[in-house]
């Protein structure tokens, strides 16, 4: 018996597109926290201190790139397709 159903994605279309997009900014902040000291981040990025010359926020540069990395995660998981019984 062939089934002419087509198989389901898993999420919708936006859904993956949305964690794809929040992965690659959280990817994008996680470098700059990692490149900027606290007195050269941009004003709005927590951590933003302007006297305090030389520090870096490292641990809030790997939460970002973790959090991003899941979020690439979740993008690559929802874009399959459900299989069919």
């Amino acid at each position: 018996m062939v089934s002419n159903s087509t198989p389901v994605r898993n999420a919708p279309l936006v859904v993956t597109a949305l964690l794809a997009l929040l992965g690659v900014l959280l990817i994008i902040i996680a470098i700059i926290y990692f490149t900027k000291t606290a007195e050269h981040l941009p004003s709005f990025f927590p951590g933003h201190e302007t006297n305090h010359a030389g520090h870096h926020h490292t641990k809030h540069g790997i939460a970002a790139l973790v959090v991003g990395l899941l979020a690439l995660t979740g993008a690559w998981m929802s874009a399959g397709r459900k299989k069919s019984a």
